[in-house]
């Protein structure tokens, strides 16, 4: 289902592919979006506080994402803010949510989580509640922390690669439901068609094997004929 019409997204981005990229997939969505390719132009379109979100680059010409966001802070205006950025180091996001953004995410990224993220943060403003991301992920004794990229099963920390976290934070964002392999091969690799290989189930099963150990309540389960599914239960 498209997002009303109503609902407007400011883009802060000088990268002219990322900028395209991003407002081709909200136009598609129904969003409308207004894009400024630096730091002074996005603050100016961001004070009159009109919009739903804004989608914000750390790194810009004139003003940079950070001195843009603690300008739309001081000047009072609370629209929920994304900051899109290669920094991915853990002081970097902290230093990003801590300056007044609500979200933080790492370049590359998937379209369709963007768009899952923007989603959830206007949900939350509309609905009056905290705009705080989530930044611990839980599963029964399975605890993924979005910050530090740390993830443990009970007190045994795991070792996960780049994509297998990706992975792993899908699946705990959609716990106890099932999801399908399309699902999974838009949310995590960005694809929009099945390459029609194995690479899924290659994943999940390097995945399992590092989640549940020996004795331990098996937590990923497949759906046979569906996908797979993130629970304690059977």
């Amino acid at each position: 289902m498209t997002a009303a019409m109503t609902q407007k997204i400011l883009l802060v981005e000088d990268d002219n592919t990322t900028a395209d990229f991003i407002i081709k997939g909200l136009s598609e969505q129904g969003f409308a979006v207004d894009h400024a390719n630096n730091g002074r132009d996005g603050l100016f379109h961001a004070t009159d506080g009109t919009y739903d979100a804004i989608v914000l680059d750390r790194m810009l010409p004139g003003m940079d994402g950070m001195s843009v966001l603690n300008a739309v802070r001081a000047a009072g205006i609370t629209t929920p803010v994304i900051i899109l950025s290669a920094l991915g180091a853990v002081e970097d996001r902290v230093a990003g949510l801590t300056a007044g953004s609500d979200d933080y995410l790492t370049k590359p990224f998937a379209f369709a989580e963007l768009l899952a993220r923007l989603k959830l943060l206007m949900r939350r403003a509309t609905a009056g509640t905290s705009t705080a991301v989530e930044t611990v992920l839980t599963c029964h004794d399975l605890e993924m922390d979005l910050l530090s990229r740390r993830v443990k099963r009970g007190s045994r920390p795991l070792d996960l690669q780049p994509r297998e976290f990706r992975l792993l934070e899908y699946l705990m964002r959609h716990k106890e439901q099932v999801v399908t392999r399309t699902m999974l091969l838009e949310g995590v690799w960005d694809y929009h068609f099945d390459p029609g290989t194995n690479v899924i189930d290659v994943h999940v099963s390097r995945l399992r094997k590092k989640i549940d150990g020996e004795g331990e309540t098996t937590l990923i389960h497949t759906v046979r004929g569906a996908g797979y599914r993130l629970g304690a239960g059977e």
